[in-house]
């Protein structure tokens, strides 16, 4: 392991910029040691009632686990048992109650029980960090959550507020929210009423293939192998996530052998490597999205007419076949491909001439506005086209450049004029997105619904609340296709988001490296399954 560390200082060092005189040797990762080479930045807590983000959700996949969940090497199958052994729904439609498994344990040795998956679906709701609006969204409340979410014996009973849509349920169950936590461990770090957030924003507490041995923010991420896993001990008896920022820098750590997979490989990175010895790429589609998106609070972006204008104001094909080519596809709706719903209508085009009628039409002229960008390549150079075809138009862009987590506390805050973000589906059901997309029926500033993007860019969501609703009850398949085509439509002419972009992964990895899945559309990294 001597000699893992010595690469991963090196890796940590070409990273931060950091000299010293070592000598650059070609090398090999250990035999049941997975080093990744990815951003991890954006890592800001490791407890599943708390974490909103990518890097997070890949952690807590292979960390917990769920009642139910999607397995990656049978995704077309849907949700399956995992902890719970079976499910019925009743007559009205309200209450599912889980059978529970008697044979999971946790990483300490605690039985996986009932009362464990009711605590955590209960900790979840009473906490009401910013990924709760997953479970509250059913009718869950801190008051009443003791009360409709109950355990007895090996079952579990979920009481919902209505009859939902049975799938949308289950699906959102599949949520990095829904994993299950170790009761016993957790409340024992109990500190003043908070249910063990600040023990797990470091720590780990649960039953799946790896616990987290180590977290370096922003260095590095080290987990470690369960032999108990219920599907069998992971191959690789260790994951190393290392945090590197710049994909030159991932390129070399894999041509090199310090790495076996670069996640964050820019195009042009990837069409440079993927025909060398020893090296392969593989590509998903996944379910994220880029988007652009505008403060309402903004007087003149809250303008229906400056917010078509700014959607004619995007180069989308020159960016797909450029900088973007191979990892990201135009896309201008916010429920991907391959999700229930989805729709593949691209409306909007590079349109100078319409983008300044528009904008004439309500007597804007120049208009200088502050756009918020994370700093990593792709991002800056999306940014810098809209500054470029924006000022065509006469608006005039201002690039602030920070940290993901700089980033997202102002977009949070509703401080920044314009957004460029990504967004990931939490579960793979298309209220998902349309939860956040195009639903708000709280717009103050008392509602803090940060998991919300509408409630983030200030926008009452325009009637489509009201739809979302009502899509969420409907049993019917083909109607609630109908209905969710609907919403999209309707959001694409009045919303302040310019969806641009669906995701498509490009990994490159060491040729001997086997098993690995980015999750595709429906779920996230999965690291047990890995072969070398």
């Amino acid at each position: 392991m001597n000699r893992l560390l010595e690469r991963l200082a090196i890796g940590l060092i070409a990273c931060t910029g950091i000299t010293a005189n070592i000598k650059m040797v070609s090398a090999e990762t250990p035999p049941d040691v997975l080093v990744i080479a990815d951003r991890i930045d954006s890592l800001i807590t490791l407890d599943p009632a708390e974490s909103y983000e990518f890097t997070g959700s890949d952690i807590i996949r292979n960390v917990y686990q769920k009642l139910i969940n999607y397995y990656p090497d049978d995704l077309e199958s849907g949700y399956q048992p995992e902890i719970a052994e079976s499910w019925t729904v009743s007559s009205d439609g309200r209450t599912i109650t889980f059978t529970i498994r008697d044979d999971i344990k946790f990483h300490s040795g605690n039985p996986v029980t009932s009362e464990d998956a009711a605590f955590s679906l209960q900790r979840a709701v009473i906490l009401n960090k910013t990924p709760s609006s997953t479970l509250t969204q059913l009718g869950f409340t801190p008051e009443n959550v003791r009360q409709t979410i109950l355990a007895d014996d090996d079952k579990l009973m979920i009481t919902t507020d209505r009859p939902y849509a049975v799938s949308f349920v289950l699906n959102c169950l599949t949520a990095s929210i829904g994993s299950i936590v170790d009761r016993e461990t957790v409340m024992s770090h109990e500190v003043d009423g908070d249910m063990g957030n600040s023990w797990l924003k470091i720590n780990t507490a649960g039953s799946g293939a790896y616990s987290v041995q180590s977290w370096k923010p922003n260095e590095s991420v080290t987990l470690q192998a369960n032999d108990g896993y219920s599907h069998g001990a992971p191959p690789m008896k260790r994951v190393v996530l290392v945090h590197t920022q710049e994909s030159a820098t991932q390129r070399l750590q894999l041509q090199r052998g310090d790495v076996d997979i670069a996640r964050n490989l820019t195009p042009d990175d990837i069409a440079g490597i993927e025909s060398e010895n020893g090296i392969k790429v593989e590509e998903e589609l996944k379910g994220g999205l880029m988007y652009v998106s505008l403060n309402q609070n903004h007087p003149i972006l809250a303008k229906p007419e400056v917010r078509k204008a700014i959607k004619y104001l995007i180069d989308y094909d020159a960016m797909q076949d450029s900088f973007l080519k191979g990892q990201y596809r135009v896309h201008q709706n916010f429920i991907p491909t391959s999700f229930l719903g989805a729709v593949d209508d691209n409306p909007f085009e590079l349109n100078v001439e319409k983008a300044r009628e528009l904008l004439e039409s309500v007597g804007v002229g120049e208009l200088e506005i502050e756009i918020g960008v994370r700093d990593v390549q792709d991002r800056m150079e999306i940014a810098q086209s809209l500054q470029n075809t924006f000022a065509q138009a006469g608006i005039l862009l201002e690039i602030s450049v920070a940290t993901a987590k700089v980033n997202l506390g102002r977009y949070r805050a509703r401080e920044l004029d314009v957004y460029i973000g990504a967004w990931g589906p939490s579960y793979p059901d298309p209220h998902t997105n349309a939860g956040t997309f195009a639903y708000n029926p709280d717009n103050s500033l008392e509602a803090n619904a940060t998991g919300r993007l509408t409630w983030r860019n200030a926008w009452d969501a325009a009637g489509l609340t009201e739809k979302v609703e009502r899509a969420l009850t409907e049993n019917d398949r083909e109607m609630r296709i109908e209905m969710y085509q609907d919403i999209q439509s309707g959001f694409r002419d009045t919303s302040p988001f310019a969806i641009m972009f669906q995701q498509s992964a490009q990994t490159a990895m060491r040729d001997n490296v086997n098993g690995f899945s980015t999750g595709q559309a429906v779920t996230y990294a999965a690291f047990w399954q890995v072969t070398k």
